[in-house]
């Protein structure tokens, strides 16, 4: 999902590109989930959009909007896999959506699109939002432009790190992470706390402030607060100076070698040696260093531990892919150790539940209904022709 600084890239392409200038034309499909799950229709996108002129471009943690010379204005956020687009530009920010624009989005309108506008310069620019997994959204927003950040959904969310630097202080954060009792983590994606802090950015300011991902955000030191801090303020500033572009990205960064989760061909660690794991907090995987990040003070006790498998050469360990089929609930867990997951609409062996020890009993073979009545049917039958021999013999059965 783009996160603060990718957001930044779109808002510089647009102020770039689009701000100053007249919309001649605006067509826009009807989605029923990036325009009908926040009040409008691509219809009313449309007309809000032609023949405007737009003033200005603004960004806050994930979201972001244009302001046009009368309202309603535009209030966008990218969702899992939305994007500007701009033709005969090139704005993708990894290699993966570089490979996209060079495929899938050389042609013009881009796939995927969801509204595309038209400018009324020679030659003209054409600028079109795209969204293949439709989890954005794109609102229309009726106030005075200077106030669209008193309204919904920017006014619920917390100050942008960068932005928002009178707001975003030590002492604000000092001040939410004291009144909460979440792990650290979870508060970090909380976007009414800090707007724009998606996973990756969370574990990058983790990393550098060599804190534990799954100890409570209210056990900690005002000098770890103030670590915490200034990483953030690290971490959202570079990223943000660099719109995104990975590749510019400090070699020693987290960021770099995250990846590798799952994939025997990449390196389970830091260029420094040290080591990565990865764990399950509040839902989402966090990539940490725990010979760095080493906790000081209370955890959760509910992160589930990611697998993991030696490497052929025996020596490091990746975490193993999470496997599609076990989609049952996670039984409870016992002194940080998790069980594994129960079958859908299967109860729970005696064997299988009793656990004197920490050991894991032993699993008896049991046949299946069918394989069980099958068996009493060839009894019966046995049965029935040993009586009836037995009979003939006696003559008492007669022929």
């Amino acid at each position: 999902m783009p996160e603060i600084a990718e957001i930044a890239r779109a808002v510089h392409f647009l102020r770039i590109h689009l701000v100053g200038k007249r919309i001649a034309s605006a067509e826009a499909i009807d989605d029923a989930n990036v325009f009908g799950k926040v009040g409008t229709t691509g219809a009313a996108v449309a007309a809000a959009l032609k023949g405007k002129k737009v003033v200005s471009a603004g960004t806050q943690g994930k979201y972001f909007w244009i302001t046009l010379d009368k309202p309603p204005h535009l209030v966008m956020h990218f969702g899992m896999t939305g994007w500007i687009h701009i033709k005969n530009d090139k704005t993708a920010y990894t290699n993966y959506f570089k490979k996209m624009e060079d495929t899938e989005y050389s042609v013009w309108p881009p796939r995927f699109w969801k509204f595309q506008i038209t400018t009324d310069d020679k030659p003209a620019v054409e600028i079109a939002f795209t969204d293949p997994r439709r989890f954005g959204r794109v609102r229309l927003v009726d106030c005075p432009g200077e106030d669209i950040r008193k309204h919904t959904p920017l006014v619920e969310n917390g100050p942008d790190p960068v932005v928002d630097k009178d707001r975003f202080t030590e002492e604000y954060l000092r001040g939410k992470m004291q009144s909460r009792h979440v792990p650290i983590k979870a508060l970090l994606l909380d976007q009414a706390m800090i707007s724009g802090i998606g996973n990756w950015v969370a574990d990058e300011t983790l990393y550098h402030a060599k804190m534990h991902p799954e100890q409570y955000c209210d056990d900690f030191s005002d000098v770890e607060i103030k670590k915490l801090y200034d990483s953030i303020c690290y971490v959202c500033d570079l990223a943000v100076e660099k719109l995104g572009d990975s590749d510019q990205f400090p070699e020693h960064w987290l960021f770099n070698h995250r990846w590798g989760k799952g994939d025997k061909s990449s390196s389970s660690q830091l260029p420094n040696g040290e080591k990565l794991s990865f764990i399950t907090v509040g839902g989402r995987t966090s990539c940490f260093a725990p010979a760095i990040q080493k906790k000081t003070g209370r955890v959760s006790g509910n992160a589930k531990t990611e697998p993991l498998v030696k490497e052929e050469s025996g020596d490091e360990k990746v975490p193993l892919k999470k496997s599609r089929k076990s989609t049952g609930k996670i039984a409870k867990e016992e002194s940080g150790d998790v069980k594994a997951p129960l079958k859908k609409g299967r109860k729970p062996r005696d064997q299988a539940v009793k656990q004197e020890t920490n050991d894991t009993p032993a699993t008896s073979k049991r046949s299946s209904p069918a394989t069980s009545e099958s068996s009493k049917s060839k009894k019966a039958k046995v049965e029935t022709l040993v009586e009836e021999s037995g009979r003939r013999r006696s003559g008492r059965l007669r022929k």
